[in-house]
Parts: structure tokens; sequence; C-alpha cells
């Protein structure tokens, strides 16, 4: 008996520890922090443990047998999910490990979670029988995400104006032509920032001028150009650009907004942004001042034309700043463009009439430099002296800006004075000048050939005689096809410090004129272009000018300014004298 009774208790023992187990993995599922889900193959819910039945709001009991796509699964509105497209079926079907996460499972009092879940297939001798799913709401996990997101997209958003702020004032610092400087603004804003961008700019006569506007194709000529007198502050005029113009704070206008600022009868002013507006269909806009409240140079109005992309708060900050500096760039503008007419007036007024003696004919250029540049100081003249030899001067004072100008005009009086008192050779009239120069001008240094043509003005020989203060040489073209430059008489710039113990005079050098030749004077400006050598310039000059040797001299004078390559910044003078042929 007992033998027989000791294999029962052993088996007994054996049973207990699997029970036991058993009991153990129990209370683990119960226990378990993390929401589990038992489905069979087909599924349906064949149990819960309490954390799931916490996250679903749902008991055990109501959820036991129910089909977990049908009950739980929804859409990001809330509605119901095509079976197809539920990826815990798709692995019961395929009985493989599946992931997810971002699903929505529907809670038992109506809300909506979104889940991450693990679903792992249960097996029983090799037979599959369903799907073991754990899931965890991450819903604030989303929540935080997207704050993040939204915080990086205000992050980049942040980056993106201030990028385009400093490449609005980079551009805008390149150029000080108004029309250029507001066709890069526009090009830049439009459409990184807006649709449409609109530059009214006040006039001196108290007008206001629609001098751009820009759309999605690029600049419109037909919304440019209207011209309206500034109209008196009347508190009526509630326009934006009137008020804007006016002194008035920045104006953040929203479709809804339209009506309420539309502009009293008798605002034309109004009237012209107004159509504007509607013209483009605009939802939004932003008009803000052109420069200081104490200097208001125009006004910028930006626009969009997607309600769904308003503008807001920080963008009119942004466009602001944008104004103010635009304003500055129109006002340096304008003292430029004031001090380069006076520069340019003040060397066309210096360019005296030519002297045409006897048979000799003479023609002269003078080209500023281009627009955006600033005024240099080159200058010719030719006159005759007391014994009728015609003096001929080419030069260029160092500098570009209104004191070059004034610098030439002084070396201008100068020089005709001392060649006129002094019949000597060229070199001792320029060194004379150069001794004089730092006394009574205000010119640092400058550059010039001086030359005589002489001989009997109808029947000749003719000579030259000619002295260089560091200027490029003559070109002498000649009857027969020949066309060269004379190098020859080359001294020190004026006003650069001569070596001591010296004591030379500035060379001279001697040229016979055959009938027929024709003789160029001209500034660097002519041949010197960005990219090229001197060398270059020089050749080019040399077959244009041989080219165009038997053309009339004004003819000849104009063609070699156009034929020359463009982008020079700086001016250019050019003289020309020709010989009769006998």
């Amino acid at each position: 008996m007992v033998e027989d009774a000791e294999p029962g208790a052993r088996g007994e023992e054996r049973s207990r520890p699997a029970a036991a187990e058993s009991g153990f993995w129990q209370q683990v599922v119960e226990q378990l922090s993390t929401a589990l889900m038992v489905v069979d193959p087909a599924g349906r819910i064949l149990a819960v443990n309490p954390a799931a039945e916490r996250l679903l709001g749902r008991t055990a009991a109501a959820t036991r047998g129910k089909d977990a796509h049908e009950l739980l699964h929804r859409d990001t509105n809330g509605g119901a999910l095509l079976r197809e497209r539920c990826p815990l079926l798709q692995s019961l079907t395929e009985g493989v490990p599946a992931r997810g996460e971002g699903d929505r499972y529907l809670r038992g009092d109506g809300r909506l979670v979104t889940i991450s879940w693990s679903a792992s297939p249960l097996t029983d001798g090799g037979s599959f029988k369903g799907m073991a799913v754990l899931f965890t709401d991450i819903t604030g996990d989303r929540s935080a995400r997207r704050e993040r997101a939204a915080y990086t997209s205000a992050l980049e958003d942040l980056n993106e104006r201030l990028t385009l702020v400093a490449e609005i004032t980079d551009v805008l610092g390149q150029t000080l032509e108004t029309d250029e400087a507001l066709a890069r603004l526009c090009g830049l804003l439009v459409p990184r920032l807006a649709d449409w961008a609109a530059v009214d700019l006040r006039t001196g006569s108290g007008q206001v001028h629609r001098m751009a506007v820009t759309g999605p194709a690029g600049r419109v000529a037909a919304l440019e150009g209207g011209r309206e007198r500034l109209p008196e502050t009347r508190e009526a005029d509630r326009s934006p650009l009137v008020q804007v113009l006016t002194g008035g704070d920045p104006v953040l206008l929203s479709e809804r907004d339209e009506a309420e600022t539309a502009p009293p009868p008798g605002s034309p002013l109004g009237a012209v942004h107004s159509d504007f507006l509607g013209t483009v269909h605009a939802t939004s806009a932003i008009t803000v001042p052109l420069g200081a409240r104490e200097q208001i140079t125009g006004a910028m109005t930006l626009v969009r034309t997607d309600p769904a992309h308003p503008f807001d708060t920080e963008d009119l900050a942004v466009v602001s700043d944008v104004g103010r500096r635009v304003g500055l760039v129109i006002d340096n503008a304008r003292r430029f463009g004031r001090q380069r007419a006076v520069a340019e007036a003040m060397q066309l007024n210096l360019l005296a009439p030519l002297p045409q003696p006897g048979r000799l004919r003479l023609a002269a250029r003078y080209q500023p430099a281009p627009a955006g540049s600033q005024v240099g100081g080159d200058w010719y003249d030719a006159f005759e002296l007391k014994d009728g030899t015609l003096a001929l001067v080419i030069g260029d004072v160092v500098g570009h800006d209104l004191t070059a100008a004034a610098g030439m005009a002084q070396l201008h009086g100068i020089l005709r004075s001392l060649a006129w008192d002094h019949t000597g050779p060229p070199g001792v009239v320029v060194d004379r000048l150069d001794d004089a120069m730092p006394a009574i001008t205000t010119v640092p240094m400058a550059t010039l050939v001086l030359a005589q043509v002489e001989g009997h003005p109808h029947t000749g020989p003719w000579t030259l005689r000619w002295t260089s203060a560091g200027h490029p040489p003559p070109l002498l073209l000649t009857p027969g096809g020949d066309a060269r430059y004379l190098e020859a008489g080359q001294g020190l710039i004026l006003g650069a410090p001569i070596p001591s113990g010296t004591g030379a005079s500035r060379p001279n050098a001697t040229q016979s004129l055959p009938p027929g030749a024709t003789l160029l004077l001209y500034t660097d400006g002519l041949i010197e272009s960005p990219g090229s050598d001197l060398n270059t310039g020089l050749e080019q000059l040399r077959r244009h000018a041989l080219a165009l040797a038997d053309a009339p001299l004004d003819t000849l004078c104009d063609q070699l300014l156009a034929r020359m390559p463009p982008g020079s910044t700086d001016d250019v003078a050019l003289l020309a004298v020709r010989l009769p042929a006998l």
C-alpha cells in the first residue's frame, strides 16, 4: 500500500507546481500595467486584462466574443474603417507578428484614443490559436509630438524670415538706383512671402507714384504708374495706404476688413489702392511705411490670395522691418542721385566748346558712368595758344565722387592758365602744374596727356608734341590702314612723390602727323572692363578705331563708345582730331 501510494503522492507533488505556475501567470497578466487583448484567428476577442479594460473604458464581459475590428478600430474622424485596411486583421490572416502606431480605438465612453500596438501569434502544438495584442495609449505622446512639430515649424518659419530679411538687406546694398532696388526687392518677396507686392513712393511735389507691382508671373506694368496727389489727413479716410503714408502704423488687413476700410468719396489714392486689392483678389494684405515715421518715403503693400494662409502678426513685424530698410535705401539713392546730377552738370558745363582751327576738325564725347556707379573726374579740353598752336588735353582725377568732379574743374582752369602763359614744351607746363597742385587744389592725384599740334592750320606740315602723366597712350590712325599707340613721353602721375636728387623734368615726345591722320585721346573708362586686362582693352580699341578710320569724325566717336565692351563702372572722355587730306 505504501509502495502503491508513493507513485500517486509523487504525481500529486508534480501537479502542484504546474497549477501554481498557471496561477502565477494569471496574476502577471492581471497585474500587467500594459493593456493586453487576446483574439482568436477570426479576430474575436477572447480576453482582455484589467489594464485593457481601463484603457478601452469597457469591461471584459462587454468585449468578450466581439469582433475586435468592428468594436474598436476607427479612422481619424471616428468613422468605421474598412477591414482591408486593418493591419491587425492582416497579421491574423498571415499568422505572423506585427506592430503598428497611430491607430485609433473607440472607448466605451465614445472618445478616441491613439494607440501603439504589438501582436504575437499564439500556437498550441503547432496549431495557430490567435494573437496576443499588447497596446498602449500614445494620445499624449502624439500631442507632444505635434507641439514639438509646431515649435520646429515655427523655428523654421522664423529662420526663413530672418534669412529673407538678410538677403533683402544684402541685395538692396548692392545698388543705389531706385528702380533696380525695387525690382530686386519684389523679386525676393514674391513668391517667398507674398503673392503680390506693390510699392508707392512719395515725390517732392506731394504726389504718390505707384513705382512697382509684381505678381506671380513677374512685373505687371498695367498696374503701375498711377500718380495721385497725397490727400490731406482725414479721420474719415481709413484706406491703409493713406493712413500709412500720413504717418500711421503698419496695417494688417484681412478679407473681412476690406469693407470697413473702404475709402470715402473724394479719396482717389485710397480708391487706387482698393481697386488694386480687388483686382488681385486679395484675402490678406499688409501695408507698411518705407522709412521711419519722421521720414516716410513711401509705402509697400504685400498681398496673399489664399484664404488658408493669411498674414499674421509675425509677418507684419518682418515686413515692417523690411520697410524701414527699404526706406533708408531709397532715401540714400535719392541723395546719391542729386549729388550725381550736380557732378554731371558741373562736368558738362566745364567742358568748353571745341575750336575748329583752319581745316583741322575736332570732336569729343563725355559719357557719364553707368547707372549705379559714381561720377568720376574725367575731362577733355582743346584751345589755341598765343602763337596759334592747338593744345589738346585729356585727364582723369583720382576718385569717383563730387570731390573728384570739383578737382577736375580746378585742374582744368589752372592748366589752361599755365599753358597760355608759358609757350614751352608740354612737359614744362605739366611740371609747373604738378608743383602747384598741392598748394592750390584739393586733387591728390591725377593722370593726363597734354599735347600740342604745331603747324599751319590750313596747309601744315603738322607735328605733335606731348607729355603723359601716367595716362593711357594716344592712338594715331594714319592713311593706308595703320593704327598705333604713341607710347613715348610717359612720366609720373600727377601728385606722385618725385625721387629725391633726380631733378628731372617731364619727358616730351614728338611725332610728325601725315595729312588725313586722326589722333584719339581717351580716358581709361573706354578700355577697362571687369574681367578683362588692359592690353585686351587697348587692342579692342585699336581694332575698332581702324575699322572706323574713314568714317566722319562724329560717327567715329559715337561708334567707338557703342562698340567697346559694356561693363565699365567708370565715366569716359574721348577727344578726336583729324587733319585735312592735302
